[in-house]
């Protein structure tokens, strides 16, 4: 069974247990080799330049490890991508999504009752334990966007809501590339497909047809037709007195950097941020919630938590010197902000990943001799 400890020495042992070779041959299979970090990746508290080191001292010739890298790389790039466009990439970022009838979610999927199995299978496991293999969110997204034409936007929210390991970027703008929205063509998915990757033998469902025959479809399954907006909100603590020390700086950890070995090795006041100005905005799960307080627990020595705007907490610090790591959910923080840990010093906007990735690979060239 899929689980996803929040001790730091559990943590690094997943890392030590990444196998590349068997990732690049198995990924995209629900039992292949993947290795289970994206939570830790995604709350930063591990990052994909620790994991790529990692991998560097494996021994490995270039090409056994690349893939993997390549995939590392996505998230960097579409965190990139948020930097640059904001809050637009809460829009359809490059094209018009085709074929938008709503913007609701199909009612089938909120409730794991779409009829086919591996997919509502992996919707109970989303909402009892918070993580769904990659590929079979992208079934997913096909399905509501290019099957049911939903806009992307609600289920992707609801999509997100349920994950551990949401990050925002990602999760936004796979579904627009699955959407047609931030891609050249829609993703589609059908039934043999589903069978190959998840070991089942389905058949007669409303994807067990040639993808001409899926394309060339305008008519949504009636099984998808009911649609419904999720309730999505976050059950934030309530925030207690905060125990400062004026004379030593404040250290902010937020959702997406809870980095334990970050500024471990100076006297401060360490301070967990949970604002519900950013959580109205990227509602999330009360297991999601628990799951980031209990990393911060487990791992950064006398954190405490405070509930509230940035503002209210800046008043609290009574003049603390303040620091904070980069992130587009951060850019209102006022301090010292740091740095954090990419892959490559390739920054900037690039309209597709694998222009974004040439760039990278030339700080990998001593890798390939």
């Amino acid at each position: 069974m899929i689980s996803f400890p929040t001790q730091y020495a559990k943590i690094i042992e997943r890392i030590d247990q990444i196998d590349p070779v068997r990732y690049s041959k198995s990924r995209n299979y629900l039992d292949g080799a993947v290795s289970y970090l994206s939570p830790y990746i995604s709350r930063g508290v591990i990052s994909t330049k620790q994991v790529m080191e990692h991998v560097l001292t494996l021994g490995l010739k270039y090409y056994q490890v690349e893939k993997f890298i390549q995939e590392l790389a996505w998230r960097d790039y579409w965190q990139q991508v948020w930097i640059n466009k904001g809050d637009l990439i809460n829009q359809d970022l490059k094209h018009p999504q085709p074929h938008v009838v709503h913007h609701e979610m199909p009612a089938s999927i909120l409730k794991g009752d779409t009829g086919i199995k591996a997919i509502d299978k992996a919707i109970e496991e989303l909402n009892r334990i918070g993580y769904m293999h990659n590929h079979v969110r992208m079934y997913v997204a096909a399905m509501a966007c290019n099957i049911a034409h939903s806009h992307w936007l609600t289920p992707a929210r609801w999509m997100y809501y349920h994950l551990l390991d949401g990050d925002w970027a990602s999760n936004a703008l796979s579904w627009q590339w699955v959407a047609g929205a931030n891609s050249n063509k829609c993703y589609l998915a059908n039934q043999e497909n589903i069978n190959r990757y998840c070991h089942t033998d389905q058949t007669g469902t409303f994807l067990d047809k040639s993808y001409e025959a899926l394309g060339a479809s305008s008519s949504c399954p009636e099984v998808l037709q009911a649609t419904t907006l999720p309730k999505l909100e976050t059950q934030l603590p309530t925030t207690i007195p905060l125990t400062l020390d004026p004379e030593i700086p404040s250290v902010i950890y937020t959702s997406y950097n809870l980095d334990p070995n970050w500024k471990s090795d100076i006297a401060a006041n360490r301070i967990l941020h949970l604002d519900p100005i950013h959580f109205k905005q990227y509602p999330v799960s009360s297991h999601v919630i628990s799951f980031i307080i209990q990393l911060a627990k487990d791992n950064i020595p006398g954190i405490q938590l405070f509930t509230g705007s940035f503002d209210e907490l800046k008043r609290q610090l009574l003049g603390s010197q303040v620091y904070f790591k980069e992130h587009p959910t951060t850019r209102h923080y006022e301090g010292v902000e740091e740095e954090r840990d990419w892959m490559f010093s390739v920054k900037g906007y690039y309209p597709s990943f694998f222009s974004y990735y040439k760039k990278c690979k030339k700080e990998l060239a001593h890798l390939k001799t």
